[in-house]
């Protein structure tokens, strides 16, 4: 397995429901990197850095989320991976 990095943009009620502390907790526990933050149209992106394995298996807890949350869709694209990145991080929208 190697590297892997990927966009994620999440659909549905995402916001005022810790989706972002979920996911940056989640990641942080499947030691990625990244980072997630709200848009302005209600929808929730980010990009997440690992092992293939780690990051499947977040976009799998990103489709369920948080107890309140109620994703619609998760689109995940494949992005170029990034050097020197430490940590995930919620970012402000």
């Amino acid at each position: 397995m190697g590297t892997k990095r990927v966009y994620f943009l999440a659909h549905g009620r995402v916001q005022g429901v810790f989706y972002r502390k979920f996911t940056a907790n989640r990641a942080q526990e499947l030691k990625l990197t990244g980072w997630v933050r709200n848009r302005s149209d209600e929808k929730v992106e980010g990009e997440a850095q690992g092992d293939e394995t780690s990051v499947a298996q977040l976009m799998k807890d990103l489709k369920k989320g948080p107890t309140h949350a109620l994703v619609s869709k998760l689109d995940v694209d494949d992005r170029e991976l990034v050097d020197g990145e430490s940590g995930f991080e919620v970012r402000r929208g």
